[in-house]
């Protein structure tokens, strides 16, 4: 969630490359900012550190330095304030550090270091982590301190330290994730690969249980455990500049709605051994599962259908973070496939570790090559979405459903037809485009919505639940999935006259029966907007959506995305960054 960035080098502007780093960190969410550099004057510490957004704020008053680190925050122990942002130093400011994380022994080693005459002046866990290095100091040198506080520190955590007097940055983690990016005499520590993009593009996904010694010269890694070197390769990301840069559009989440077509489009033109691999591992499996929080949990529940439309192969899903309490049928010959955009979700990340020491092999769909979970799969497909940087999720979530719909069809035989309805659904994405203005007509007709409500049947009840999402999350409208036929359980009493209600009508075996929903909220009083591949008499509202069978779902979504940023834009809101919530969440 908080974001990290360290840099060591021959620039004197150490402190303005990580404030730089620590901006473009910014979709991660945060409540507050700090940086630190070691002057090049003197060996002390200097430290600038403010609540709230970075907005329009410098550190032009920070002195020249070659060494620096900075971090966003997102408060845990400790309220928002400028003492509990990061970085903290130690009693002789000669030490600085950041952390990502929970330590939950923090308290039974403050009570120890206090004893020890250390000084707090702040009421987080990440302070106590700087003293105990700085007590371990006192009598060993400072790579292994960091390496044996971190080995008395219970909890998931990812640290760098920085040492004003060795000119090093030490960065050592467990579960939360640090990428290494080198460069010419100089060298970098990010959170987020993307942050290094504008620096670097060779880098290495620090494991757990890793410690990385960076100098301005060289980059070392040992093991945390027992401080064995170990010989690493770095790989070389393919990821664009221009990715992480909003270009002609007002913001990221624009603009990444409007690469999906080409991203599909490339998925389609590319071959793809792992999608073969993995469709042959689900046929020989004896259980598959699919898992995924958020937006990944609503497109593993789509995964269902298609693999049982298209492949008549029944799949199970569950959201991830409910998946690891019932793995008791899990055997050697099950397969879990986990699906991440940032392949660094902790509650993912622990039901595959789970599934693993169940037997289970372990399949992922997941944008960044490198990742915890690349690294912990039997079978990797990458979604090839590029960087997302809005924190609302939207390439990605259409590029898996891409993946899931050209892996249903290899399993049955047919891949061909899953790449021509693809391309069909390209089109029919282009055709929205064309007709964006009925989608921002609606947005303004719902901008003072209290509650939408919002309905589909079999592939459009993923599509429900993933669109009321989209709105929930950066319109902060109240809006809720449903399945159709649930209406008359108990939805249909939130009904009454005016109320906004959605439904999704594609030219599938649900038509009809999405249309009796539709009829029953028009009944009792409901304004009806209809999404499909046609008119009818009962919609207030149509939005047109051009048929590409069972890859509807994806322009489907689409319109979701669209509608949500609209009514973003007309309450006046930032739809890259909502309140709340962070693009990868790394803590449970």
């Amino acid at each position: 969630m908080c974001g990290i960035f360290g840099y060591i080098g021959k620039k004197s502007t150490a402190a303005q490359i990580v404030f730089a780093g620590i901006k473009s960190l910014e979709y991660r969410g945060y409540d507050s900012w700090g940086v630190a550099v070691v002057p090049i004057t003197n060996s002390k510490v200097v430290v600038k550190k403010r609540i709230g957004k970075i907005g329009t704020a410098s550190v032009s008053d920070l002195p020249p330095g070659n060494i620096a680190i900075g971090h966003t925050r997102w408060a845990t122990h400790g309220g928002v304030t400028e003492m509990n942002a990061h970085p903290h130093t130690d009693c002789l400011q000669s030490i600085a550090l950041i952390h990502n994380g929970i330590i939950e022994n923090y308290a039974q080693l403050k009570k120890e270091l206090i004893k020890s005459n250390h000084k707090f002046i702040s009421e987080t866990d990440t302070e106590v982590a700087t003293h105990l290095i700085e007590e371990l100091s006192k009598t060993h040198e400072f790579a292994l301190s960091v390496r044996m506080s971190f080995k008395q520190m219970t909890g998931l955590n990812a640290f760098i330290a920085l040492n004003a007097h060795n000119q090093e940055l030490i960065a050592i983690r467990n579960g939360s994730p640090l990428v290494i990016g080198f460069g010419e005499q100089e060298n970098f520590i990010a959170s987020d690969a993307p942050a290094l993009l504008p620096l670097t593009h060779d880098v290495y996904f620090l494991k757990d249980d890793e410690m990385a010694v960076v100098t301005m010269s060289e980059v070392n890694i040992y093991d945390a455990a027992n401080g064995k070197f170990k010989k690493i390769q770095p790989q070389r990301l393919d990821w664009k500049k221009t990715d992480a840069s909003r270009g002609k559009f007002s913001y990221f989440m624009l603009k990444e709605i409007h690469e999906q077509p080409e991203i599909i489009n490339t998925l389609v033109n590319q071959s793809s051994i792992s999608t073969d691999q993995l469709a042959d591992r689900i046929k020989k499996s004896y259980g598959t599962y699919l898992v995924g929080c958020g937006s990944s949990a609503y497109v593993s529940l789509a995964g269902t259908y298609l693999f049982s439309k298209i492949a008549n192969k029944h799949i199970n899903w569950a959201p991830a973070s409910e998946f690891a309490y019932h793995l008791d049928f899990l055997t050697a010959k099950s397969l879990v496939i986990a699906l991440s955009q940032s392949g660094e979700t902790m509650d993912t990340l622990e039901a595959i570790k789970a599934a693993k020491n169940s037997g289970a092999q372990i399949g992922a769909l997941l944008n960044v090559l490198g990742s915890t979970l690349y690294r912990e799969s039997h079978y990797q497909l990458l979604i090839g979405a590029g960087i997302e940087k809005a924190v609302a999720s939207t390439k990605a979530v259409t590029a898996t459903l891409a993946q899931l719909v050209l892996l249903a069809y290899t399993l049955s035989d047919n891949k061909k037809i899953g790449q021509k309805i693809l391309i069909q659904s390209v089109t029919s994405i282009q055709k929205l485009f064309n007709n964006v203005n009925n989608i921002k007509n609606i947005a303004h007709q719902l901008k003072n919505a209290h509650h939408i409500y919002i309905i589909g049947r079999g592939l459009s009840y993923p599509t429900a639940l993933e669109t009321a999402l989209k709105i929930k999350e950066i319109s902060y409208i109240h809006a809720e999935g449903f399945a159709a036929g649930e209406l008359k359980h108990g939805v249909i009493a939130l009904i009454e006259k005016g109320t906004p209600c959605i439904a999704y009508v594609p030219n599938d075996e649900t038509y009809g029966a999405n249309l009796a929903g539709a009829m029953e909220m028009k009944a009792r009083g409901g304004n009806i907007i209809g999404i499909s591949h046609k008119s009818h008499e009962i919609f207030d509202e149509y939005l047109e959506v051009q048929d590409a069978e069972e890859a509807t779902i994806i322009p489907n979504i689409v319109v979701g995305q669209l509608l949500a940023y609209f009514l973003a834009l007309e309450k006046n809101l930032d739809p890259d960054m909502p309140r709340n919530l962070a693009k990868s969440v790394t803590v449970k």
